[in-house]
């Protein structure tokens, strides 16, 4: 901590980058957050040092970085909807590719050398073997996952011409929200299964989706691999320390381990929540597999990353408070 005491997060204002900045503070870190707030929230900023400011802005970033001093950089800010990046692969490959390589190099050119990055297990598409490891053929069959990939391609020529020091986490499916209640999930569109469940037990929606029992599971429905926001957070805060002690730079899986399907989520839902969750079976999406869960022993074992809150009750109990005290999210308060 004596090196490194300030911390940049783009994207702060968003989902998992806002519960990032919690558990640095927490921590002891000083936090500034640069966000455009196109999905992001204000009220989810939970530091004096905001900037309403593009990633792709080169002075406005260069100016931060200088003025508080910035040790380094969590990166977040990106647009993440499979769909939509099918539907608009060339934004994807602008907002997500372009915009991250020339803030990079604006992090460059004034001298820091330091970044975490939000990366997705969308870069394995398919895999065929199941737990996923890091060495899993990086095959994305869309263009989220892509534009993604070439980031974490970039990193290793960065390295070897300017020395930057680099680590990629590679996320399964952040669930879950803050023990205080304090911050939570809120997208829109909403397109994550547990708030779709939990807005259902609210009576937001009439009834949850299930996209295919056919399945080779089970149960016959999808199992994901699902981690609590908090545990995702710690991540990047371990992942910046390792750095800083000459860790080698990689990407790491974060994920649990663990599955759970479709069915199990509703039904633990319906526990907790103690209300009726209706329920409609409909066809497959494409592109769907069986099962996707991570081999997160590399994290644990070079980091010392243990979840501490990624057990599906608590994912569930945290996420229904969050949803219960603000059924209409940051827009209640």
């Amino acid at each position: 901590m004596d090196e490194l005491n300030t911390v940049l997060v783009t994207g702060g204002a968003g989902y998992i980058g806002s519960h990032t900045v919690k558990v640095l503070k927490n921590s002891g870190y000083q936090v500034v957050v640069m966000d455009r707030l196109t999905t992001g929230h204000k009220k989810a900023v939970l530091t004096e040092h905001f900037y309403e400011a593009d990633i792709c802005d080169s002075k406005a970033v260069q100016d931060i970085v200088k003025r508080h001093q910035v040790d380094a950089v969590i990166h977040f800010a990106a647009k993440s909807l499979v769909g939509e990046s099918v539907a608009h692969p060339d934004l994807y490959f602008h907002e997500n590719t372009g915009k991250t390589n020339q803030f990079v190099s604006a992090l460059i050119q004034c001298g820091m050398r330091t970044i975490v990055f939000s990366s997705t297990a969308a870069v394995y598409g398919l895999p065929e073997t199941i737990p996923i490891s890091e060495d899993t053929a990086k095959l994305p069959i869309n263009p989220y996952g892509v534009s993604k990939l070439m980031i974490e391609q970039s990193f290793p020529w960065l390295e070897q011409a300017y020395g930057l020091k680099w680590m990629a986490l590679r996320y399964f499916n952040a669930a879950g929200a803050s023990l205080d209640g304090e911050i939570g999930e809120d997208h829109d569109p909403e397109t994550h299964l547990i708030p779709l469940v939990l807005k259902t037990a609210l009576g937001q929606r009439p009834s949850i989706s299930i996209y295919g029992t056919d399945y080779n599971t089970h149960d016959g429905t999808c199992i994901r691999d699902y981690v609590h926001v908090l545990d995702l957070a710690q991540a990047h805060v371990l992942a910046l320390e390792a750095l800083e002690r000459g860790v080698s730079c990689q990407a790491l899986n974060v994920g649990t381990g663990r599955g759970y399907s479709v069915r199990e989520i509703i039904e633990a839902a319906q526990k907790i929540t103690g209300r009726d969750i209706p329920v409609v079976e409909t066809e497959r999406r494409h592109g769907d597999p069986d099962i996707l869960i991570a081999d997160s022993s590399k994290i644990q074992n070079l980091l010392g990353w243990k979840p501490q809150y990624s057990d599906l009750d608590t994912i569930i109990r945290t996420a229904w408070e969050w949803h219960r005290r603000h059924p209409y999210g940051f827009s209640d308060q």
